[in-house]
């Protein structure tokens, strides 16, 4: 590989990973490109160049998020033939992967699918899309399998589903910041993420 070509794939990821640091610190409005140029030992005219603009970063950040997951995922539940073993084992999985980065977890939960610039802008990379699309998939093979309750929408129950685990995870957030009302647990997440997924199924 040529010298230069090593020489930018290592800038690029320096400037996604001080962003991503700085987004999760003080909040995507707050952090100035400087500031993210600063912290990646760099110049503002190489976070342009590698990202265009601040939207930019962020949506790197998520794409490269999705890149590490969307694959593990497919890898782990393509064996499997039970589509609740899937959407179970998908689950665990997305959930360990959070845990492990606080500042990607604070990103996903508050700034994730935030409307910015009057309603006009909204980070919604491929990656995201690819593992909706993962989702929807599992749960179609359980609508084609007649194990979904009759007037359960797949997609219904997907955004459902998605919705409360990401409501759980942000109120978490706020409980460690703001000593918001959220005390419950890890195993509670899960616990009442499956028993909205059992409420779902043909009895």
């Amino acid at each position: 590989m040529a010298r230069d070509t090593i020489h930018a794939v290592t800038s690029r990821e320096r400037i996604r990973e001080a962003a991503q640091v700085l987004f999760a610190e003080r909040g995507f409005e707050a952090t100035s490109l400087a500031s993210i140029a600063r912290r990646a030992v760099t110049s503002e005219s190489q976070v342009i160049k590698h990202f265009e603009n601040k939207q930019g970063v962020l949506e790197a950040i998520f794409q490269n998020a999705w890149e590490h997951i969307n694959p593990a995922v497919r890898l782990a539940t393509e064996s499997l033939s039970s589509p609740i073993e899937k959407f179970k084992i998908l689950v665990e999985m997305v959930l360990n992967f959070l845990d492990k980065d606080e500042n990607l977890r604070r990103l996903f939960l508050l700034e994730g699918r935030r409307l910015r610039d009057d309603g006009k802008q909204l980070v919604l990379v491929p990656g995201f899309l690819e593992f909706v699309g993962i989702v929807d998939h599992i749960l179609q093979e359980l609508a084609e399998q007649n194990q979904l309750a009759p007037d359960v929408d797949p997609q219904a129950l997907r955004s459902g589903l998605m919705g409360a685990i990401e409501g759980m995870l942000r109120d978490k957030i706020l409980a460690r910041a703001v000593h918001y009302p959220a005390n419950f647990s890890a195993a509670s997440v899960r616990f009442i993420c499956f028993t909205f997924l059992s409420s779902a199924l043909r009895k």
